[in-house]
This record gives structure tokens, sequence and C-alpha cells, in this order.
């Protein structure tokens, strides 16, 4: 990124407005001034901080494999061309047909922040693209449920991109980035397990109902706006300071700077998320389920319970019930909600007692609660390994990665990485890793070298079943008339699934002879579909 004199004097010199003057629609006004260095930088601040909303959004699984998917070939043959940066009159007049209870007023800083949306960082404004079909159809409902207009529901791009994970400097958690004492005067609970701003519809309920408050104050949805991000003793004390105005655009440098640039930016949002493909723009698709089911928890369940007995990736489990933050739901304080693919929901309700009975005793042992999962670990620093610690070497075999090995020997998957030089999760195949155990403990950990894969699974408590070995060959019929797949480390059936059009997990536990979405390792070859 160029420094910040270069980054500003670009853009004094290309976002000088057209010398032409306009009327203004009903919900259009037209405000074209000269941009003025303070301007820029406005521009930039808030520019930074979607930039760092978007590279969070990123590190997100489900984002890493959108990624590498094409946009859709039909939205690409019907946009205009890459990169358009069109005249002010164009920009009015598509604002001008777009049904909005806000004024959605152009001028100089709107202008530049659809330059932004539309320009630089398009692959991941795709994204926010993919994940809108994903999240804006319950916004949508919850905002209309409280009289809220729905084009609000474009603020929370501004305020996180769409991301449920998302912290603010200040401490603002999630996709509507709630400060922790907003969001508990609106119902949300915040406690040692569990942070429901990170729930993306409860934390929308919450933000209807601050922004309806918000309105009944000002009667002006800009400044709700405004209020929502900056609070109203802010809004309240630029009015105050205008003289009484209560005009957005009258008290627009009263107010910090951070704030000013929200509803410009709300503004070109709301442009952007209408006018995508005539930039070029078009919607990533995403591995979030749709549909998903509800199901309501009054006991204490981790998520590994749900992932290893319904064969559901444990990645996306975390991915679409982000509020747990240490993938254990405390539905012994009160039920709490969990969201699965609607699929999924009858064989939750028909093995409930075996999902939280599976490994109870060790996933709900008071001394292990008091230690941090692997996952979540951003806080903890790896340590050297004590005098009392025992040094071992692992030979890595197909199909091993990092988690599996950090659990055959009851280590931490951070100090692991840390004894080895590891910053990644790529491992190969016939490499050394050191690994430190328990002088006590030296024996039976010397044993897991050479152990089968089975084996080392038993170990830790996790059955193998025989049907993971079998050859989609062995089974009745010709493999010549079905589309086979090799499983590769880190595949689950959902995952896999997912790239075959009509094709669930469901079908191919059915199809391959297995019991559970569990009976699969690296190397085994699998039937999709018959062909044809």
């Amino acid at each position: 990124m160029p420094s910040r004199s270069i980054f500003t004097l670009l853009l004094i010199l290309l976002l000088q407005p057209d010398q032409i003057n306009y009327a203004a629609s009903d919900t259009v006004t037209v405000r074209l001034d000269n941009l003025t260095l303070s301007d820029s930088l406005e521009i930039e601040q808030l520019y930074n901080s979607f930039e760092n909303n978007l590279d969070s959004l990123v590190n997100l699984w489900y984002i890493e494999n959108s990624l590498a998917e094409e946009p859709d070939s039909a939205c690409l043959a019907e946009s205009d061309s890459i990169n358009t940066q069109y005249p002010d009159s164009v920009y009015i007049e598509r604002l001008s047909r777009l049904p909005s209870m806000v004024s959605l007023t152009y001028n100089k800083h709107v202008r530049s922040y659809i330059h932004v949306y539309t320009g630089k960082r398009r692959e991941l404004v795709e994204i926010l693209l993919g994940l809108s079909d994903y999240y804006f159809p319950a916004f949508e409902e919850i905002f209309d449920y409280y009289g809220i207009p729905l084009e609000l529901k474009y603020c929370s791009i501004i305020e996180s991109a769409l991301n449920p994970r998302a912290v603010s400097k200040a401490g603002a958690t999630g996709i509507w980035q709630f400060m922790y004492g907003t969001a508990r005067m609106y119902g949300l609970t915040i406690n040692s397990m569990v942070d429901e701003r990170r729930d993306p519809f409860k934390a929308t309920h919450a933000a209807a109902r601050f922004m309806k408050d918000l309105y009944g104050i000002y009667g002006d949805w800009l400044l709700v706006i405004a209020a929502y991000n900056c609070g109203p003793g802010n809004v309240n004390r630029a009015i105050r300071r205008s003289g009484g105005k209560r005009d957005f655009w009258d008290i627009y440098y009263y107010l910090p700077r951070e704030t000013r640039g929200h509803v410009p930016a709300f503004v070109a949002a709301t442009y952007t998320m209408n006018y995508y493909k005539e930039h070029g723009l078009c919607a990533r698709p995403l591995e979030l389920p749709l549909p998903v089911d509800t199901i309501m928890i009054q006991d204490n369940l981790h998520l590994d319970q749900v992932s290893h007995v319904l064969g559901i990736s444990k990645k996306m489990l975390r991915d679409i019930n982000p509020q747990y933050k240490w993938d254990i739901i405390p539905g012994k304080e009160r039920p709490y909600a969990l969201q699965i693919p609607v699929e999924y929901s009858m064989q939750f309700i028909e093995l409930e007692d075996s999902i939280f009975a599976f490994r109870d005793s060790v996933y709900f042992n008071p001394k292990k609660l008091t230690k941090s999962p692997s996952y979540y670990t951003s806080n903890y620093q790896p340590q050297a390994p004590s005098a009392n610690m025992a040094k071992l070497t692992y030979t890595i075999k197909s199909g091993d990665n990092l988690g599996y090995i950090s659990e055959w020997y009851n280590v931490r998957l951070s100090d692991l990485k840390y004894w080895n030089n590891i910053y990644g999760s790529t491992i190969r195949t016939g490499k050394k890793l050191i690994v430190f155990v328990p002088k006590s403990k030296l024996d039976n950990y010397k044993k897991v070298d050479s152990m089968s894969f089975a084996e080392k699974q038993r170990s830790i408590g996790k059955e193998v079943a025989e049907a993971a070995s079998q050859p989609a060959a062995d089974l009745p019929g010709r493999d010549g008339d079905y589309i086979l797949y090799t499983i590769k480390s880190g595949d689950s059936l959902w995952e896999i699934a997912k790239k075959y059009q009509g094709v669930t997990d469901s079908d191919l536990i059915k199809i391959n002879g297995l019991d559970n979405g569990n009976d699969i390792k690296p190397g085994m070859v699998i039937r999709i579909r018959p062909k044809g």
C-alpha cells in the first residue's frame, strides 16, 4: 500500500467531481465539492478499517474454500467491464432508482467509497456478495419485524465486512460490532463460554432494537447510522456544536473522524450491492450450508461430539456457530441454540443420546475444562520443554496431519509447531517431527511411531471401522460405472459431496457401504455417483 502522503495526493488528484449541476431526486441529494486533505484522511482511515476486516475474513475456513472457486460465468457474461468508473451522472441516476427509506446522498465522499468497493480488493468484495446470499435474507426478515428499513442491512458491511468474528481495536465484536455494555443492554449473553455478539442472528435482533431506539431519538436514519457507530453522546455533541442542526451533512465536521465516513460508505455499499454486475463483480459461491436447522441444547455439548457421531465437518460447525468460543455449548446453564445443516436434523434427533454420551467424560472432565483447546490459542505462548520431559521423534506417514499427531501424543498443537519451527499446517510424508512427552509415560509414547493409523486412533478412544479400509472396488458393481474420488488428508464426506451437484454425504455413505461419515481415511477410493 502506498504511503499516507501518496495515497492522499492520489485521492485529491483523481477524485475531483464533474463540474455539472444535478437535480436531486426524492431519495438522492447531490452535494459535490472539492476533496480536501482532511476528507482524504477520513476516507483512508475507514478504508484501512475495511481492509483489516476483509483480511480477517480471509482466515475463515469457508472463505478460504470460496477463494478457490470461480465466480458464476453467467454473471461475468452480463457485466459491462472490469473495474469501470462512471461519471457522477450515472451514479446519481442509479441511486435514484433504488427504493429506499434512507436518503441516499451522493457526493465526493460516496464516489470515493464506490471506487474503493468496485476497484481495489475486488476479489474480497465478491466474497461479501456471496456472504450476503447467506446472511441478508435473515437480516431482512428481522429488520422487517422491527420496522427498520431493509437497506440498513448494508451497515453490516461497513461495520465488519460480514465477519462474525471481527473485533475492533476498541473491543467491538461481531458482525454488528457491539461493545460489551451495549450488547448486555440489548440482551446478548457474554460469558466465558459464549459471546452472542458473534451470533449473526441474535446480534441482528439486538442491532434492530438499538436502531429503533436511536430513530426514536433523532427521527432521521442517517443520524441513526452515525449514532450506531459512535454513540448518541457524540452525535448529540455534534448537534450542539453545529448550533442545533439535525442534518447529517450539516454536522459532518463535528463528528468523530471515523464516523464521518460511515454514512458515505453506507451509501456506496448500497450502490455496490445493487449494481455490482455493472462493475464486473460477481458473487463467489460459499460452502456455508443453506438451509440450516436450529436445535435447542439443554445439556453441555462439545462440537466434537456432534462432528464425530454425525460425520459433520467440525470447521463448518464452528463457522455456523461462531458464538461458542471454546467449541462448548454450556446447555446446563440454560438452553442454547445449535445450528446444523437441515439434512442432519433428523439424524441428530435419532442419535441424540449417542451424541451426548460420546466421550463425555473426556470433553467435560473438570480438569480439562480449565485448559484451552488448541483451536483457540491466540493468547497462549508455546513453552520450551521442562526437565521432566523426554524427547521423541515421529516419522510422518501418508494421511497424517498435525492435529492427529498432537492428539496421539497429547500435546498442544501450538507446542508441536513451536518445537519443529512449523508456521503453517503443511507437513511432508517421511519427515521427522520432534515431540516432547512426560518421562513417566515415555515407554507408552515410544510405541506411537510404529503403530498403524487405526491403532493410534484407538489409543485416544477413536474407533476406526473396518469399512474405512474397504475400497470401492470390493462393493457390488463395476467401478467403471461410477465417478470415483480418492480421499485426501483433511477431507470430510460433507465437503466432498458439495463438490458434486445433487450429491449429499448421506448418498456417499450409502453408495460406499459406510457406517457413518467418519469411516474414511486418506488414500481410500470412494464412489461419488453413477456415470451418465
